[in-house]
């Protein structure tokens, strides 16, 4: 199985991994809901998919104010 982390890239270029293992993601209408098998849901709110990498196993999520260079 493939072990995908959720990142969000921040404007600076600095990124967090907000979540490993990332079996399910939800584009909900405050951000994305994120989901694993053995921890609960998260919910990353202000955020929106920027990319998606299946070979890398990432998911970067950037800010909706940084996304128009704010």
């Amino acid at each position: 199985m493939c072990q995908v982390s959720a990142i969000v890239e921040k404007g600076d270029g600095e990124r967090e991994v907000v979540m490993e293992a990332v079996t399910s993601l939800e584009v909900v209408e405050t951000g994305v809901t994120l989901t694993t098998f053995f921890e609960d849901p998260l919910t990353v709110t202000g955020v929106v998919v920027k990319k998606i990498n299946f070979l890398g196993g990432e998911i970067i999520l950037q800010r909706e104010d940084e996304k128009n260079g704010a």
